[in-house]
């Protein structure tokens, strides 16, 4: 485990722990505020992340940013978004589970130095590997699970929204779900947006 940011994503950066590295254009480490009191994590890059470097930039990412604009989160200011694997896995497939295993310890030291108090898993894959591996994401995303003292919540992913746009509404109630746990335990995750 690294302790500062700078030396986790030096290291992170050069990874070749699995196969998926053979084919990445860059490393989606994540982005955001490394003092979020939220923290939202997808499976894996797609091939606009691929490209960028940065996660949720695509039609779903663009989703994303206007369901946060609409709870006054912002990935730039009071959130942060990481991946469960920091490549892109071919073709946009799922990422395997022993992909997930090599990159997972990116991941939990990314949560080390953030301390989020939520924890917000888009889709069924971060959900049933960081909630619980049981987890029915059609039933039970919007919910919150404690693990570990910290608050976690499943929501649809935004790609399974684009395609079914009916689910939109369903995934908007999670937002506001999540808005009000915020104002409940967090203390500075709305200070700046407030103002």
């Amino acid at each position: 485990m690294f302790d500062n940011w700078e030396a986790l994503e030096k290291e992170c950066m050069q990874c070749r722990k699995c196969g998926l590295c053979e084919h990445r254009t860059n490393v989606v480490f994540g982005t955001g505020n490394r003092n979020a009191e939220v923290m939202f994590i997808g499976e894996g890059p797609g091939e606009n992340e691929d490209l960028q470097g940065e996660p949720f930039v695509g039609r779903g990412g663009q989703l994303l940013d206007k369901m946060l604009t609409a709870v006054d989160l912002d990935r730039h200011k009071n959130i942060y978004i990481g991946n469960m694997v920091k490549c892109r896995p071919p073709k946009n497939r799922d990422p395997r589970p022993e992909e997930q295993e090599m990159c997972i310890e990116w991941l939990r030291n990314q949560v080390k130095l953030i301390r989020p108090k939520i924890i917000v898993c888009l889709g069924r894959i971060a959900a049933a590997k960081i909630i619980k591996p049981d987890i029915k994401i059609t039933k039970e995303h919007g919910i919150f699970f404690e693990k570990n003292g910290v608050q976690m919540m499943a929501m649809l992913h935004p790609a399974a929204v684009l395609r079914d746009p009916r689910k939109k509404p369903e995934a908007f109630e999670d937002f506001l779900t999540l808005r009000d746990k915020i104002k409940e335990i967090c203390t500075h995750t709305y200070t700046d947006t407030e103002e």
